[in-house]
């Protein structure tokens, strides 16, 4: 017989060994077979042990602090014109306003290109340049950009929302776009569409179709296509105050006749262009109108790449929402037509945002790191086509996924952020730290508690875009307020 002091300890070898088993086993479970993962809880989730809960008071009392407090000063000496009203003059003696995370770079020219043109705009009344801001569904619906985009055509001109899609998937704070049956997207910032035989998919990455691909004949059918915008008139005063409509369209194999509505009046009556990867159709506006609508007859649809709502000189910034990309297409878009949009449209800044879509597949250090290779690989590409531009990428948001019953910060998120940084800076490119300036990890708990953040820990409610886009403004300004002080 075993002695009482003997069984005690065999039951305790017993229970340290399959502790050390069952905690030794992977986050994620080992699959057993398809459908089937054996997974154990965490030491967290069994003993109730939590980590210390991120407190952003002081993040959100910076953030009120940069919303009521303008960068610029009335200068009543020094006015320029442009639309949609005069604007103050900005002085460099400024100060800059003390962030939690500023704008990363080695390279110190990297956003001299942008800041040039913006200095440029101060003096110039004729000047239009371009701000690309690429990203995934964290920007969706104008979000984010919309707020940059007031503030800068606040600052230097310009109005209208610059490039939209024809077939958005979600619809922005300042248009709405209707469209008749028939209408499809063909996109390649996923992956690239099977039923494309070409490559150009424009500047946005994509464009839309009112008819298939398919073969032409003398007897094809003649059809009537629609779209609709309607402009929300309490979008705010530089948003609204377009003149013109621009369409970008190519690769028809027959002339489309168009007509253009502006509310019930025809204005404009005309042939689109048969073939080519870059034609544009432009058309005026009347400021009492927000609804337009454009009828086209054809045997055979245009790629429309994008329409574009602007007024005059100053600064366009263009809302490019990729719902589901990690970013990594450029190489797939037909670089020679890339580049006839780029130089057309005076592109001066670059933003990049994303990581997100990317981040829940990486489980290793080594995977975080190819990712972020392919990345450099884009922005190499990227600054072949416009080497006069500056390039801001914007690291990931934090994202939490669900640990017991806590939500925590996904295990490779930091890593894959630094991965990224350094291959941004490697490029010669800027970086920005959101993941740091909302507070680092498990900060999105604290924003979602806010109401800042969606309930799914991933994006930004609309008031926290707002708030996130205040500090991302201040970041950049701050440098631009630097940039002046240095060339006087």
């Amino acid at each position: 017989m075993h002695k009482p002091w003997q069984s005690l300890l065999f039951g305790l070898a017993v229970f340290l060994t399959l502790a050390i088993i069952i905690f030794g086993l992977p986050e994620k479970g080992i699959t057993l077979s398809e459908g089937i993962t054996l997974k154990v809880p965490s030491l967290r989730s069994i003993f109730g042990t939590r980590e210390p809960k991120k407190d952003i008071t002081e993040i959100l009392k910076t953030i009120d602090s940069v919303e009521n407090k303008p960068r610029i000063k009335q200068d009543t000496s020094f006015r320029i014109e442009g639309p949609p009203a005069k604007h103050p003059r900005i002085v460099t003696n400024a100060k800059t306003i003390k962030l939690v995370t500023d704008i990363q770079y080695t390279n110190k020219e990297a956003l001299s290109a942008f800041f040039e043109s913006l200095a440029t705009l101060e003096t110039s009344s004729s000047e239009k340049i371009r701000v690309l801001h690429y990203g995934d569904s964290q920007i969706e619906g104008d979000r984010m950009t919309d707020y940059l985009r007031a503030k800068w055509q606040t600052e230097f001109g310009g109005a209208g929302p610059g490039l939209i899609s024809p077939m958005p998937l979600t619809p922005s704070v300042i248009n709405k776009i209707n469209q008749s049956s028939g209408w499809d997207r063909y996109n390649v910032f996923v992956a690239r569409d099977k039923r494309v035989e070409h490559k150009n998919y424009g500047v946005m990455g994509g464009f839309v179709r009112y008819l298939p691909y398919k073969k032409l004949y003398d007897t094809s059918k003649v059809i009537t296509a629609t779209l609709n915008i309607t402009t929300n008139p309490k979008a705010g005063p530089t948003a609204t105050s377009y003149s013109d409509i621009k369409i970008f369209y190519g690769g028809a194999r027959r002339k489309t006749w168009c007509e253009f509505y502006d509310g019930p009046a025809l204005m404009a009556a005309d042939s689109l262009k048969a073939w080519g990867d870059f034609q544009i159709k432009e058309f005026k506006v009347t400021k009492e109108s927000f609804n337009h609508t454009i009828k086209f007859k054809s045997k055979d649809s245009p790629d429309f790449y994008g329409i574009s709502l602007e007024n005059g000189p100053g600064i366009y910034v263009d809302n490019i929402a990729m719902r589901g990309s990690s970013g990594t297409f450029f190489h797939q878009i037909n670089g020679a037509q890339l580049k006839k949009f780029y130089d057309y449209l005076n592109v001066k800044l670059v933003i990049l945002q994303f990581g997100g879509n990317a981040l829940p597949a990486i489980e290793n250090d080594t995977m975080a790191r190819n990712y972020a290779g392919y990345l450099r690989g884009q922005l190499t590409i990227l600054k072949k086509l416009v080497p006069k531009a500056s390039i801001l990428f914007i690291g990931p948001s934090d994202m939490c996924v669900k640990e017991g019953t806590d939500y925590v910060t996904y295990p490779q998120l930091q890593c894959m952020r630094d991965e990224i940084k350094k291959a941004v800076l490697a490029s010669g490119c800027a970086f920005y730290d959101m993941y740091d300036s909302m507070g680092g990890r498990n900060s999105m708990v604290a924003w979602v508690e806010q109401k800042l953040a969606a309930s799914d820990y991933i994006h930004f409610s609309p008031q926290g875009a707002r708030k996130i886009s205040a500090l991302l403004y201040a970041a950049i300004m701050n440098e631009y307020t630097n940039f002046l002080k240095k060339k006087e």
